[in-house]
């Protein structure tokens, strides 16, 4: 399903049946959180300019205004004309721009990689808090008509939500062919709503004076109405990070051609009906509906909303299998949920744990309007950290001058900045929540990437040389060997595989044919099949073979090495592995404070193993095990 951005190009140019099932895809699993946004985000916008006394068909043109030009410098200027040029091998999301970051950031890196990651910790806080305020949004849509139904409203939402993270095992894959014809519906309805108000009531239309938003955030509360206007542009930072599913092309089509004009003559269409029937502020986008259509309307909307959910649970279990590839988490069991689509992944702990958050935050907030004050700071200090990694690339992997970059980065910075100030009066209202969870997934990152050279360094510490143990092998009383092949998996190419060491050391033997097997994690997306395998003969029978995986591929070593079998002269399937597993003790020296001791030893306990995550048959596996002083 992934596929790079060149390669589909030219079926977007053409008008290829591929490229209208891609902007049918794209439609779908894009765009549901940004396409979801306008049934909470201008009532608590307008709730807030009008909490600060700004008058009120001011605080509706200036607050419109301030949702249209928002969600034209962030995500069209920005994200769809700008951010989504730096793919990586057409792939998009902060680790992938992370990955094209990295090598060009010199002496910058030690300081680029928290950054970076901090990124990806502030995206789970949106992945916790965006389905449980979109379908508590949607479900409170039924007390516009039935008032009565309020005590019902969280538990039903509660059911939807359980109900959706209970699907998560069986994959997006069935159920994301009736995505994008849901959401084409959603976005007609977005549109044909809003219209008919614009053209009952076209005074509305002054909204588009930027000098109406101007003249709300010169006001006393126009700041903190900056912030709730925040939510209109939150899951604009989708548009890229799905990028590699759908390509640059569909996205920027569907963006421009139909998502814009819908939300915008939405956003129009409640501001049009605020101005002419003030009993509507309670809950303008369900007030746009005739009650007749109004339950339609609601059934609708939550749809919509759990679309943009999986959209976001989707896209979290793709980051935690990016992360684990490049080494920054450790190894979790990662299911692969489709043959054909390689994005589309289930990450059982990952799940739970977002599904007890977002029950939680339903149960802790109880409303949208209080979750509003949850929403947004993450998101802001994510399009924070994109735009100073694209700066980067821009200036040290593509060679453009500063002259060029500090304008457009600059502006874009400050834009963000002022997002981001704007979000800080969240904090003490349930803002601290997206903040403290990714606080805890920053630091979980950070001990384990610290962790892990740590005791890489120890382990290594009179670890023997391999050179030299060949060159013994045709000596009096090298060790015998016995029939088959025995594949070692190590990360190390001068030095023998401490689970070979320990072998010789208990047994005494060695097999006919011994691979020292390398399994390595690219910074790019994927890895063409005729370049994944790398065969180096070695003297005594040996040889060394190094297996490449690009971040977004799961690392099925046995089906890879079978793809080669020719190559390799032996058949993988009936070797005996051989894993070596390192525990971390206390050292009475220790290089880690203790609470990062003991923290990343509980990560290296809960880890997966190596034999279950790179798909080795575990009745073909020997496991020796040595403790390694942290």
């Amino acid at each position: 399903m992934s596929r790079s951005t060149a390669a589909i190009s030219t079926p977007a140019l053409a008008g290829h049946p591929a490229m209208r099932a891609m902007l049918l895809g794209a439609l779908g699993v894009v765009f549901g959180d940004i396409g979801t946004s306008p049934i909470y985000a201008f009532r608590e916008s307008l709730r807030t300019a009008a909490a600060h006394g700004i008058p009120a068909d001011e605080a509706v043109l200036g607050t419109v205004s301030l949702i249209l030009w928002s969600v034209t410098l962030v995500v069209a200027v920005k994200y769809v004309v700008f951010v989504m040029r730096a793919d990586n091998d057409g792939e998009g999301g902060t680790m992938a721009l992370l990955s094209l970051a990295l090598p060009a950031a010199g002496r910058l890196r030690p300081l680029l990689l928290p950054i970076g990651l901090a990124g990806a910790s502030l995206f789970f806080g949106d992945a916790m808090i965006t389905p449980a305020i979109s379908v508590l949004s949607a479900i409170e849509g039924a007390t516009v008509a039935a008032p009565r139904l309020q005590p019902y409203v969280i538990p039903a939402a509660l059911v939807v939500l359980a109900a959706l993270f209970l699907l998560q095992s069986r994959g997006s894959g069935s159920v994301g062919r009736l995505f994008g014809p849901v959401m084409a519906v959603w976005f007609v309805t977005l549109a044909a709503t809003g219209l008919w108000q614009v053209l009952r009531h076209p005074g509305i239309l002054a909204a588009l004076d930027p000098r109406h938003a101007l003249q709300v955030i010169g006001t006393g509360g126009g700041f903190a109405a900056l912030g709730s206007v925040f939510l209109a542009v939150t899951g604009g930072e989708a548009l890229y990070a799905d990028m590699g599913h759908f390509g640059r092309p569909a996205i920027r089509i569907d963006w421009f051609a139909a998502v814009m004009p819908a939300l915008v003559l939405n956003y129009l269409g409640q501001g049009a009906l605020a101005l002419a029937d003030p009993g509507s502020l309670a809950d303008p986008f369900f007030h746009l509906f005739p009650g007749w259509l109004l339950l339609p309307a609601v059934l609708l909307a939550t749809a919509a909303t759990v679309i943009a959910s999986q959209a976001v649970i989707s896209g979290a279990f793709a980051l935690v299998q990016q992360a684990i590839q490049l080494g920054v988490l450790p190894r979790l069991e990662v299911r692969q949920t489709s043959e054909e689509a390689a994005g589309q992944v289930y990450v059982p702990q990952i799940n739970w744990l977002l599904a007890l958050a977002v029950l939680g935050l339903v149960l802790g907030f109880r409303s949208s309007e209080a979750l509003a004050n949850a929403y947004g700071i993450a998101v802001a200090g994510d399009m924070l950290v994109t735009t100073i990694l694209v700066g980067l690339v821009a200036h040290a992997r593509w060679g453009l001058p500063l002259a060029a970059v500090l304008p457009v980065a600059g502006a874009f910075l400050a834009l963000d900045l002022g997002f981001v100030a704007a979000n800080l009066h969240k904090i003490p209202a349930g803002g601290w929540f997206p903040l403290v969870v990714a606080t805890i997934c920053l630091t979980l990152l950070l001990v384990w990437i610290r962790g892990r050279a740590v005791l890489l360094e120890h382990r290594d510490e009179g670890a023997a040389e391999l050179a030299p143990f060949l060159a013994k092998l045709v000596a009096a009383g090298a060790p015998g060997r016995v029939p088959g092949t025995a594949i070692y998996l190590t990360t190390r190419r001068a030095l023998m595989p401490g689970a070979l060491a320990l072998n010789l050391k208990h047994n005494g033997v060695l097999h006919e044919r011994v691979v020292l097997l390398t399994v390595q994690g690219e910074r790019v997306p994927r890895i063409p099949e005729a370049e994944r395998l790398r065969i180096e003969p070695l003297p005594h029978g040996f040889c060394r073979v190094l297996l490449r995986f690009g971040f977004a591929e799961r690392p099925s070593v046995l089906p890879a090495l079978a793809l080669h079998q020719e190559a390799l002269g032996f058949d993988p399937g009936t070797a005996s592995w051989f894993l070596g597993r390192e525990v971390p003790v206390p050292s009475m020296r220790p290089d880690l404070p203790p609470w990062q001791e003991r923290l990343f030893a509980f990560l290296t306990r809960n880890a997966v193993g190596a034999t279950d995550y790179f798909g080795i048959p575990s009745d073909r596996v020997v496991e020796l095990g040595t403790r390694v002083e942290m």
